[in-house]
């Protein structure tokens, strides 16, 4: 980060940008769980536990995103 730039701003994209993976992790569970119930034929398991491991992989994100841009911000507070 350049010398005199507000953590502030960084903190806020960084949490901007949570919905987006939120969204796109997803999509990316849920198909891969459509591609593999096509491959082995067990629609609609894997469509729904490929769903579920999208979504606990975009909470895990924003957890993840929520705690880095509070430790910015509480690093920016300190100095």
């Amino acid at each position: 980060m350049a010398p005199g730039a507000d953590p502030g701003w960084k903190s806020l994209g960084e949490v901007a940008s949570i919905g987006m993976t939120m969204v796109a992790a997803t999509v990316i569970g849920l198909g891969a769980g459509y591609y593999g119930d096509r491959w082995l034929g067990t629609s609609p398991w894997l469509t729904l536990v490929g769903l579920l491991f999208g979504i606990a992989a975009g909470f895990v994100n924003l957890f993840r995103s929520v705690k880095a841009a509070e430790r910015t911000l509480d690093d920016a507070d300190d100095k």
